[in-house]
């Protein structure tokens, strides 16, 4: 016996209502996990230098095997010594992409903060633009970031990153849509994790 038109709407309501429950659910499950792990403790942040390619110290190599596993489809790395090392240290092996790597303080690299004069210093702190050391500036390692970010979320597929600091300040504010002049604000310590979930945009979770 065929139902009524009121049953019928009834039916085509309850079934839309199914579907699209089921359409939330798949995007729910298909939300891409980006995790990015600052690299240990090394030397030239013990002592606040500008740091070159220099590797972690014994008590940054403890942390870093002290602390938990990550799992993910693919693995990706900054080219430094550093952050190598970290991931070997956290049994992970992987591609090294060279825009995960640290900002480059040019002439100041291997100096101490303090060593620069306090005009370019309050420059450096304060204008994401500023190049004076003849390396990069913070804009330049958000814009090679973004990209970065951009490649990963095309790509879909759950990625751990070990990276630096400045990076991973990077992805915050690429992230968050956040302003360039908030890039000194973020405080990111040596091997911590920092989790990025892809939904169409970035959103930050909290682990």
């Amino acid at each position: 016996m065929r139902g009524t038109p009121r049953d019928e709407s009834e039916g085509r309501a309850i079934g839309d209502a199914a579907h699209g429950t089921a359409r939330r659910l798949r995007t729910v499950q298909n939300v891409l996990r980006l995790d990015l792990v600052s690299h240990g403790m090394t030397e030239a942040m013990r002592r606040a230098r500008f740091p070159v390619d220099e590797p972690l110290t014994e008590a940054g190599r403890r942390a870093v095997s002290a602390c938990g596993r990550l799992n993910a489809a693919r693995v990706i790395t900054a080219p430094e010594r550093r952050t190598v090392e970290t991931a070997a240290l956290m049994g992970l092996m992987g591609d090294e992409d060279d825009r995960l790597r640290d900002l480059d303080a040019g002439a100041w690299r291997g100096g101490e903060l303090l060593s620069v004069p306090k005009e370019d210093l309050y420059l450096w702190l304060t204008d994401p633009g500023y190049r004076g050391h003849g390396g990069e500036a913070v804009v330049d390692v958000i814009e090679r970031t973004g990209e970065w970010l951009a490649d990963i979320a095309l790509d879909g597929e759950p990625t751990i990153a070990i990276t630096h600091p400045a990076v991973i300040r990077s992805a915050l504010l690429v992230a968050l849509d956040a302003p360039a002049k908030s890039f000194w604000r973020i405080d990111v310590p040596p091997v911590s994790v920092t989790r990025l979930n892809y939904r169409g945009e970035w959103t930050l979770h909290f682990r």
